[in-house]
């Protein structure tokens, strides 16, 4: 991923939007901090459709009795 700074990215926005739709997303950077990331709405959408963890346990189609039951020991004793 290229690093561009953002007088350079308004300059050539065009070039970078294109780069972006080929596949390689441009990091903005503003006094040498990163800003914002350019990618193509394709890779957004792909990457903002990624399911919880919770979501992804529910259709696991595990059971309760699949999950091991819990030690009922005390936790132990930490001296500081």
């Amino acid at each position: 991923m290229r690093e561009i700074q953002l007088r350079d990215a308004k300059a050539t926005l065009s070039a970078v939007v294109d780069d972006a739709l080929r596949g390689e997303p441009s990091i903005i950077t503003r006094h040498g901090e990163p800003e914002a990331v350019v990618l193509s709405f394709a890779e957004w959408k792909r990457l903002s459709t990624v399911p919880s963890f919770g979501a992804l346990l529910a259709v696991s189609g595990l059971r309760d009795e699949d999950v091991p039951e819990r030690d009922g020991a005390p936790l132990r004793d930490l001296e500081f």
